[in-house]
C-alpha cells in the first residue's frame, strides 16, 4: 500500500509539475494563464490585455502589444469548452486599433461564461469597450480610462465621405460602450468631446472611483475582489 501510495504522489507530482511549466510557458508568450487550483474548483481562464492593442499591422519588436489573433481564437475555444467556468480580464492598455478592439469586445460580450474585468494601470481608448464588455468591472483606485474621439494621426479629411466613416466608428464605440455600462450616450459623448481636460487633444481621463461614479466600471476594487466577484457568478451560473 505504502509503495503504490508513494508512485500516486510521484506521479501527481510529476503532473503538478508538468503543468506548472506548461502554465508558465503560456504566460511567457501570451500573458493568459488557467486558475484552476481555488478552493471553489472552478477552473478560470485568465487573459490579459496590454500595450497596445494590434490589428492589421505589425508593430515593433519593442513595443509591447495584444494581438487580437491570439485571443480571438482563444476566445472561441474557451466558450466550447465544457471545463471552463469562467474568465478573468486583466488590462492595462494605451488602446490601439480600432477594429481589433471592437472585435475583442464584440467576443468577449458574446461569451456565454461568466466573465470579469478589472483596469490595473490603464485602459485608454478602445480599451474602454473592452472593459465594458464583461458581465462585471473591476478598477484599482489609481486605474485611470481615457476617453476620446477616434484619433485621425494627423491626416488631414479630404472628403466628407472620410468624415462620415470616421462617423460611423466613433458611433460604433459609443453605442457599445453604453450598451454594456450604466453611463447614457449623451454623457459619454461629453466625456468623448471635453476640451478643459486634455492640453493638447479632445477627451476626459476618469482615475478609479471617477469612472464609477460615471457608470462605465461598476466597482473599485482589485484583484482578490475581481476573483471573489467571479466565483460568485460562477456559482450563481452553476445553480
Amino acid at each position: 500500500m505504502s509503495q503504490n501510495y508513494k508512485a500516486k504522489n510521484e506521479e501527481a507530482e510529476k503532473d503538478n509539475k508538468e503543468y506548472s511549466n506548461e502554465n508558465d510557458e503560456k504566460i511567457e508568450k501570451t500573458g493568459q494563464s488557467d486558475l484552476s487550483t481555488s478552493k471553489e474548483n472552478h477552473k478560470i481562464y485568465m487573459f490579459s490585455i496590454i500595450g497596445e492593442i494590434e490589428g492589421h499591422d505589425c508593430l515593433s519588436s519593442s513595443t509591447k502589444s495584444t494581438k487580437y489573433e491570439h485571443i480571438l481564437p482563444k476566445l472561441a475555444e474557451i466558450e466550447d469548452d465544457k471545463n471552463i467556468d469562467g474568465v478573468l480580464i486583466l488590462l492595462n492598455t494605451m488602446g490601439g486599433d480600432v477594429e481589433a478592439g471592437l472585435a475583442i469586445a464584440e467576443m468577449i460580450a458574446s461569451i456565454s461564461k461568466p466573465t470579469v474585468s478589472l483596469v490595473l494601470g490603464g485602459s485608454h481608448s478602445i480599451g474602454v469597450p473592452i472593459a465594458v464588455s464583461t458581465d462585471y468591472s473591476f478598477i484599482v483606485p489609481t486605474g485611470t480610462m481615457v476617453i476620446h474621439p477616434v484619433r485621425l494621426n494627423g491626416m488631414v479629411i479630404g472628403v466628407s465621405q472620410t468624415f462620415d466613416y470616421f462617423k460611423q466608428i466613433q458611433d460604433r464605440i459609443s453605442k457599445f460602450v453604453t450598451t454594456h455600462c450604466k453611463i447614457n450616450e449623451k454623457r459619454f459623448l461629453e466625456l468623448m468631446m471635453e476640451t478643459e481636460v486634455l492640453t493638447k487633444d479632445v477627451g476626459s481621463i476618469l482615475v478609479g472611483k471617477e469612472a464609477v461614479k460615471e457608470g462605465i466600471i461598476d466597482e473599485v476594487g482589485g484583484i482578490k475582489d475581481a476573483l471573489k466577484k467571479l466565483h460568485k457568478l460562477i456559482e450563481k451560473r452553476t445553480k
